[in-house]
């Protein structure tokens, strides 16, 4: 039976002081609304884009409805907004509807925590920032944002950063052949840059990675007018500093524009804070093996109710390790059914 776990906001919703019956007072179905794209969120106020891409874009300034009190809007969402949508200074309209969302990516703090946080919604794409070194990569993050990623129905790309300090030949060969887009940056190469561009043209793509990764360097060579703060890693924790305070999405400019020269854009870029880590509560525990598309397909070969985990009897798992052509390889894939089988030892432990 599938453990519920649910949205952050409803541990702070207080209950209503006249208990769950409805009010009978009819609500305006505001046909006169228009709809804006939330681009930050900030102390009860999001900034809105209305009309995106069209003549009269403009950015406004909202607040929730009343009504809304126990919904939780986020980066990303469309919403109907009512009011003074003008944008001049000092106005403020009002949210009255979240669109449905067509996708939303989730994490928890840990991987039995009971709230999941919603880091964005209606993202496309998540683009997971890996340094090569200073900090060392962790497969084990990566692996877990991509599990994330898949059961939110999202691509995945992987971009590895500093490649001036380390190489990246280890992970290309972990994830490419299972379908991760894979794309490599060095400090000061423009062209990096633009091999990264050209994999968000088109496409809303959420940043995530750990601190001192290199995200908001990235960001700012992407989207020279963002103006995001850059931080240093460590030296002793080998840790960055989150430089990021919350989530915020950024045009990315068509190519020779700066976004603050024009509306043109041939898409968004979600910059998020650095996350120490990214819980999989929320995530049934049949999903995981379909994120490691490798292993699923060798795991058809295991006996009927295999477990899959590292004391499963006649486990396929275990062969498809063995049957590699080369060490290489065999040590490639003994890797990916480690953070396998350690994700899942984690899930089995949470349920």
């Amino acid at each position: 039976m599938a453990r519920r776990v649910r949205d952050e906001h409803e541990r702070f919703a207080r209950p209503s002081k006249h208990g769950s019956r409805p009010r009978s007072k009819q609500r305006p179905d505001h046909a006169d609304a228009v709809t804006g794209l939330v681009t930050g969120v900030d102390r009860g106020r999001y900034t809105l884009v209305v009309d995106d891409g069209g003549p009269d874009e403009r950015e406004i300034l909202a607040m929730k409805a009343r009504e809304l009190s126990r919904t939780r809007a986020v980066v990303g969402d469309r919403v109907d907004v009512v009011g003074d949508v003008s944008g001049d200074d000092g106005t403020l309209a009002r949210i009255v509807r979240i669109q449905e969302r067509t996708a939303v990516l989730r994490r928890t703090a840990d991987d039995t925590d009971p709230y999941e946080r919603i880091v964005v919604a209606n993202a496309d794409q998540l683009v997971v920032v890996v340094a090569l070194a200073q900090p060392e990569p962790r497969t084990g993050m990566i692996d877990r944002c991509v599990v994330a990623a898949y059961d939110a129905g999202m691509d995945v790309l992987l971009c590895l950063t500093k490649a001036d300090l380390a190489p990246a030949d280890d992970l290309f060969a972990l994830y490419e052949p299972i379908g991760v887009q894979v794309v490599v940056t060095r400090r000061d190469d423009p062209a990096a840059v633009e091999a990264v561009r050209e994999r968000l043209l088109g496409r809303t793509s959420v940043l995530v990675g750990h601190s001192g990764v290199g995200k908001s360097t990235l960001i700012n060579a992407l989207v020279p007018a963002a103006g995001r703060a850059t931080g240093v890693v460590n030296d002793v924790t080998g840790r960055g500093r989150h430089t990021s305070t919350s989530a915020v999405a950024l045009r990315l400019p068509v190519a020779g524009q700066d976004a603050g020269g024009g509306t043109a854009h041939d898409g968004w870029v979600i910059d998020t804070p650095g996350v120490r880590s990214f819980g999989l509560a929320h995530v049934e525990t049949d999903h995981l093996l379909r994120a490691f598309e490798d292993l699923d397909a060798a795991a058809q070969e295991c006996p009927r109710g295999c477990t899959h985990a590292a004391d499963a009897p006649d486990c396929a798992l275990d062969d498809w390790v063995a049957a590699a052509d080369d060490e290489p390889g065999r040590a490639g894939r003994a890797a990916r059914l480690g953070s396998f089988r350690r994700l899942l030892s984690s899930r089995t432990a949470a349920d």
